[in-house]
């Protein structure tokens, strides 16, 4: 026995209450209509489904008894995932949210804002290819939002490409401004670019996905055989950072192939088979980054050479089911405030 049956039947009557919340959490994460800053906050009452679901385990009637050992592992591992979400979303979240760095410069290029920060005091160390949860301390920009780190491990400053993929992100450009305080947590990833035991490194990258690429470009492992990047934009005008690119390619750090779609030069699994030839990419190890069509049909290509090392590093953080319509329910949502924010205007 677990418990007193009046305290086992409490416990079970929460569990269900637990696992109806859970299914319409689950729901909010699968639906990516659901806009991010919402997505975010319906994520932290995880813990509700969970403490219910603890305690009624802890106290209906179970083959052994909690005081022993099988008890005892349970026991410690729901203690364990309650003090996780305590020190992620009440210590991180609300007290210790990360390094302080300072905006030194914002361009805006089409879609793409790129945005330079310089630290307080330490920056922040990291490897080419991590990523860091960005979060400016006001108004709709306060939420926390992951970007590439562009910039190379051995540089002070950190420089982020943002491109306008949602609501957050398209204010972005315009509301932040030079000399701002930011709070930078990370690094986080485990993206392996560059891999010792590989016979041939491949990067394939299309648009803003050239970020992961950038930091590597400007500090490889010397005595290493030279990546072939493969980048596909577009047009050359809208390639991110393609000077550090060339400056890279020039140095024979990379082998760069850039393939712009308005100079009739688009990615094809032509231009891969071409390189390398057939099984040419056998032993190799392949990172790609861009849109969903893109990496398709590219990962297709390459395992079509041989490719059995395919790693894909993802755009968003969130996955789910059906089209992302974050920004067009976010448009609403403050359109509806614009129109009930005019109209008690007009009543006083």
């Amino acid at each position: 026995r677990g418990a007193a049956e009046s305290v086992a039947d409490a416990a079970e009557d929460l569990a269900g209450t637990g696992e109806t919340l859970l299914y319409l959490l689950v729901i909010a994460s699968l639906v990516r209509w659901v806009p991010y800053r919402w997505w975010r906050q319906s994520h932290k009452l995880m813990i509700l489904p969970y403490v219910f679901s603890s305690w009624h385990f802890h106290t209906a009637t179970k083959p052994y008894a909690n005081s022993s050992a099988w008890g005892r592992w349970f026991q410690t591992l729901m203690i364990l995932g309650i003090v996780a979400w305590v020190y992620r979303v009440i210590w991180r979240d609300g007290w210790a949210r990360g390094a302080r760095y300072t905006v030194s410069s914002v361009t805006n290029s089409g879609p793409i804002t790129t945005v330079e920060m310089s630290p307080v005091r330490r920056p922040l160390r990291h490897e080419a290819g991590r990523f860091v949860f960005v979060r400016i301390g006001r108004g709709a920009l306060a939420e926390p939002h992951p970007f590439t780190i562009a910039s190379a491990p051995h540089e002070p400053r950190l420089r982020l490409h943002v491109k306008s993929l949602g609501d957050w992100s398209e204010r972005l450009g315009s509301a932040l401004t030079v000399g701002e305080r930011v709070r930078v947590e990370g690094p986080y990833g485990g993206l392996e670019l560059h891999p010792d035991d590989a016979r041939t490194t491949v990067w394939i990258a299309g648009g803003v996905g050239i970020t992961p690429f950038l930091g590597a470009s400007a500090e490889l492992p010397s005595g290493r055989t030279p990546p072939h990047l493969f980048y596909a934009v577009r047009s050359r005008e809208e390639a991110v950072g393609l000077d550090v690119l060339e400056a890279a390619s020039e140095a024979g750090r990379i082998r760069l192939h850039v393939h712009a779609s308005s100079e009739e030069c688009r990615l094809c699994a032509a231009d891969i088979e071409g390189t390398f030839g057939r099984d040419g990419l056998c032993g190799a190890h392949v990172v790609m980054c861009g849109p969903d069509t893109l990496v398709r049909d590219m990962t297709r290509a390459v395992r079509r050479l041989g490719a059995r090392r395919v790693h894909v590093e993802a755009f968003d953080i969130r996955t789910g089911v059906g089209p992302d319509l974050s920004r067009e329910v976010g448009g609403a949502i403050a359109s509806v405030r614009r129109r009930i924010s005019a109209g008690r205007g007009r009543d006083a």
